[in-house]
């Protein structure tokens, strides 16, 4: 456990170290190592967000990672758009879709799949998969499909007027879905099995202070990182005469990894609750947070927000949120419906390739 926390603690220092130093310019072997500590200080993230959450107990932990991921999100996006400027007017809507593309149909059918896989079946709280999917399926219309449709502003755009009433209905539903979560309907979203687990090792201030201090380290190290990065990705996709489009899920998949591996550390533990409490809360937050984030931004630059989807991308959602909510409906889960959805996320990733 020592090993493992000095470890995690040194990751982020380590690229702390290396992105100061200017050495991630020079070549791209240092660009490599780069991309390296990058995925070790999200593990790092990952490490020091659940030694957070044991001190905070359920459902406040999924919640601390949710929202910490989401700020990295947030920080990425705006940072590319103050840099880019009005060519980057699609990357939020992209990466938002491309987060809430992986989230229900890559971390959900991921965990439904190694769960069925580990254990036939297992059980949860299906009051609490069905607030979070309300409150999503609302977010995800207001925010990626009305604009597409709305007749004030020719084009997938929002009017001012429109985006500042998305912008406060996201966050509304947003913080009404955390107070039924923390508060009215806490119980709905705690294991079945945390009451018969043991206490297991006591965090102290000490530890909980330190996990805090090198969370927020490796969270900011990995913003930094992979903003300075981004255009190396870039450059390889249109190398390889790939869509553009690639870079949003690229970046949603590099954001969203902390809570993958937790979602699937949870899971095999048989704690399938937390599995979803993390993937359905990060989608939630990663929607209702960053919209209205990027929605100021876009107005402080004077930069046109394009948030709506196309036809195919709307169809696709829907095809991802309908399956999500059927697979989730009645409190059971089994293999099938995690490869339903692992398929739904490969023709998404297929269909980017070969539109």
């Amino acid at each position: 456990m020592k090993l493992f926390l000095q470890w995690t603690t040194l990751i982020p220092l380590l690229a702390w170290g290396l992105f100061f130093s200017g050495l991630i310019h020079e070549s791209g072997v240092f660009q490599m190592v780069a991309g390296i500590l990058l995925i070790l200080s999200v593990m790092s993230a990952v490490h020091h967000s659940e030694v957070i959450a044991h001190r905070v107990g359920e459902p406040f932990g999924t919640i601390i990672l949710a929202v910490a991921i989401t700020v990295i999100e947030v920080s990425i996006i705006i940072s590319l758009m103050i840099s880019g400027g009005e060519r980057t007017s699609v990357l939020a809507r992209d990466t938002v879709f491309s987060a809430t593309m992986l989230i229900l149909n890559g971390i959900v059918g991921l965990c439904l799949f190694i769960g069925g896989l580990k254990f036939h079946e297992q059980i949860f709280s299906k009051h609490s998969a069905t607030i979070a999917l309300v409150s999503l399926v609302s977010i995800i219309i207001l925010t990626l499909i009305f604009p597409t449709f709305t007749t004030s502003i020719q084009g997938p755009y929002y009017s001012t007027p429109q985006l500042i009433f998305v912008s406060v209905a996201c966050l509304v539903i947003y913080g009404f879905f955390l107070f039924a979560q923390t508060k009215r309907h806490r119980e709905y979203f705690l294991s079945t099995t945390e009451e018969d687990e043991p206490a297991g090792v006591q965090v102290t201030n000490k530890v909980f202070a330190m996990s805090l201090a090198i969370l927020i380290l490796s969270l900011g190290i990995v913003v930094l990182l992979a903003k300075t990065l981004s255009p190396t990705i870039e450059s390889v996709i249109i190398s390889y005469d790939l869509p553009k489009a690639l870079v949003g899920v690229i970046i949603a998949a590099v954001i969203l990894l902390p809570e993958g591996i937790a979602a699937i550390i949870a899971v095999r533990n048989n704690q399938l609750q937390t599995s979803l409490n993390l993937a359905l809360g990060s989608a939630l937050a990663s929607i209702g947070l960053t919209i209205p984030c990027v929605a100021v931004v876009s107005g402080m630059l004077n930069m046109n927000l394009i948030l709506g989807l196309d036809i195919k991308s709307i169809i696709l959602l829907g095809l991802s949120v309908f399956t999500v909510m059927l697979s989730l409906a009645s409190g059971r889960t089994n293999i099938i419906y995690g490869v339903v959805l692992l398929v739904n996320l490969a023709a998404f990733i297929f269909l980017i390739i070969h539109p």
